[in-house]
């Protein structure tokens, strides 16, 4: 795992992928306890902020993946 955080790439994907998807992630995971306030939340903005950050995120890490093994 050390080899795949040393790569500038899969570095950026995989801070994306924490900040895109985390706020989404929270609100489910804090509704299916019972600590959100509405049980059935609809996060419109943290959905949107999954959807555009899903791809590139998965793109960048999977580059970042490919550039390291490449390299072994």
């Amino acid at each position: 795992m050390r080899a795949y955080l040393a790569n500038r790439w899969f570095r950026v994907g995989f801070w994306l992928a924490v900040l895109g998807w985390s706020p989404l992630l929270a609100i489910v995971l804090l509704a299916a306890v019972g600590l959100w306030p509405d049980p059935n939340p609809n996060p419109i903005g943290p959905g949107l902020l999954f959807f555009f950050s899903f791809w590139p995120a998965v793109a960048l890490m999977g580059l970042g993946a490919f550039q390291v093994r490449r390299g072994r």
